[in-house]
């Protein structure tokens, strides 16, 4: 089974290949919990992908790093406050009496709702917790005033929930109630609550409010400040934005041992007629792309795979690729990265680009210096 690729993107890869061989040690406390004071002030890996060979940096050296012919892409999506907490009804509790006194929690207790995919107007892919108790049927109350309804109307392939969301109670439309009533989907190994600052800090500077729709951030762009931006455009760097909605994907575990065995969820996307225009350009100029980000790389991958000549055109759909060891990149010539989980996609999309050898071992020497890694950690710059 190659689910994992598209017919057009797969090559003949001799050997089995396990999610377990993407694994590496990462002491607890060299996960990020909190993001720096200053965006800019992270540290920057090198990664010298043909020879192997990485060196310690700042990313405030990364203009510097970019050459003047570069076209640099970045995702502008924006992450809203996807994660819910409700109550349900209790549609499917049994009545309460002497002999079942749990029943009375068990009809007002608590949900938490992490919305992952708009599927429709009013229909959103959904993480529910506690999963198991609940069942399609059951209605879910938000506020409280219950200002937001929603229905469990379908139970998906891992786990997750489609609901149904009703009319809100008051005048505003469902986002800006889901912006008022929501929390920061700051990711599971980040152990606090979100506070205030998250809402500025779990998104990037160039997120654009008309691209609402991410439950994660691009974290490669957490990095960027004007003033590092002001300073790519002085060298005369074009830029280019695209959009890719990051969703349950990025929460998503590998459920199969063989890596080609897994699939990952879809992810909306669009690319713009300029940015489309500016990125054929590069390529006919043999200009260098550089992505911004894991999500970047996956828009413009995929969207060169469904080209007949490998021309872009303006496009929106959903991208549906999986790349691991083995992907020829069409596109992307340079990525910049945040350091990703051990035996995630992500991690294998790095991987791929690198050489699985060349990536871990840069990770161990990450590991040693007490780089900070994850969503509000360190980056690496893979070229």
């Amino acid at each position: 089974m190659h689910s994992g690729l598209p017919p057009e993107a797969r090559l003949v890869y001799y050997g089995v290949v396990l999610v377990t061989q993407f694994d590496y040690h990462l002491p607890p406390e060299s996960i990020a919990q909190q993001p720096q004071a200053d965006r800019a002030a992270a540290r920057l890996l090198r990664l010298d992908r043909a020879s192997g060979a990485f060196r310690d940096r700042q990313f405030r050296d990364f203009p510097q790093l970019l050459r003047p012919s570069d076209l640099l892409v970045f995702n502008n999506t924006r992450v809203f406050p996807a994660r819910l907490f409700g109550h349900r009804s209790g549609v499917h509790a049994q009545p309460v009496s002497a002999r079942n006194p749990a029943a009375k929690e068990y009809l007002h207790g608590k949900v938490e709702v992490l919305l992952t995919k708009q599927v429709a107007q009013s229909e959103w892919e959904a993480l529910v917790r506690p999963g198991r108790k609940i069942g399609v049927g059951e209605q879910i109350s938000f506020g409280e005033n219950a200002e937001l309804q929603a229905e469990v109307i379908k139970r998906g392939e891992f786990g997750e929930r489609n609901l149904r969301f009703s009319k809100p109670q008051t005048s505003e439309d469902f986002f800006a109630v889901v912006e008022r009533l929501g929390h920061v989907p700051l990711p599971p190994y980040i152990h606090r609550p979100d506070v205030p600052e998250d809402r500025l800090r779990y998104q990037t500077i160039f997120a654009r409010e008309d691209q609402r729709g991410s439950v994660a951030a691009p974290t490669a762009g957490l990095h960027f400040t004007p003033e590092v931006l002001e300073q790519i455009k002085a060298r005369g760097i074009e830029t280019a934005e695209v959009t890719l909605h990051v969703g349950l994907g990025t929460f998503q575990p590998l459920h199969h041992e063989r890596v080609e065995d897994n699939r990952l969820h879809r992810e909306r996307y669009t690319i713009s007629a300029d940015a489309a225009k500016k990125i054929n350009r590069a390529r006919k100029d043999g200009r260098r792309v550089v992505a911004v980000g894991t999500t970047t790389v996956r828009t413009l991958e995929f969207a060169t795979l469904k080209s007949k000549d490998g021309t872009f055109e303006p496009q929106t759909g959903e991208a549906e690729i999986f790349i691991y060891p083995g992907y020829q990149f069409r596109v992307v010539g340079a990525l910049l990265t945040n350091f990703h989980l051990p035996q995630s996609s992500l991690l294998m999309l790095v991987c791929a680009f690198a050489r699985r050898e060349k990536v871990l071992q840069a990770y161990a020497h990450a590991v040693k210096e007490r780089y900070r890694f994850f969503s509000y950690g360190d980056c690496m710059f893979v070229e």
